[in-house]
């Protein structure tokens, strides 16, 4: 099997178990967990992230022909359990799990043009991310 590209992490995404609405803007696409009528794509956060270019940051250096980055929202002790203090050297190497070179401090991660291997590798990650996602929303409905 060939690396997923963006179309086939975004068909995965919006795909069961996810089902996630899908937002494009500035060159990227914002995943969200399924909606509530009362709650638009713009009042929620997404939980996954595809950006294509250096629209939103130029850390990763996105401009080059074919690559992409994933990024996923995860728990505080996930993203402490994945880098312990660590510092990457630079943000540009591919089918590397990393912390995001903007929102680490929010515990997104990220990874360049993910191998197979490596997207395998993520669903416990994106399952995490989607599911503090509809915790979000079902604390948004009974607050009200």
């Amino acid at each position: 099997m060939t690396s997923p590209d963006v179309a086939a992490i975004a068909t995965y995404l919006t795909a069961p178990p996810y089902h996630a609405e899908v937002t494009e803007a500035l060159s990227a696409l914002f995943f969200f967990a399924p909606p509530d009528a009362r709650q638009p794509a713009d009042h929620r956060r997404p939980f996954a992230t595809l950006v294509i270019s250096d629209d939103h940051d130029a850390a990763s250096d996105l401009n080059r022909p074919g690559v992409f980055r994933l990024n996923i929202g995860v728990g505080r002790s996930t993203f402490q359990q994945l880098f312990a203090g660590e510092q990457p050297q630079a943000f540009t190497a591919l089918d590397t799990l990393m912390p995001h070179p903007v929102y680490a401090g929010a515990h997104w991660v990220c990874v360049l043009n993910p191998s197979t291997a490596t997207f395998d590798r993520l669903g416990p990650l994106l399952d995490e991310a989607y599911q503090m996602a509809k915790a979000r929303l079902a604390r948004k409905q009974t607050l009200g």
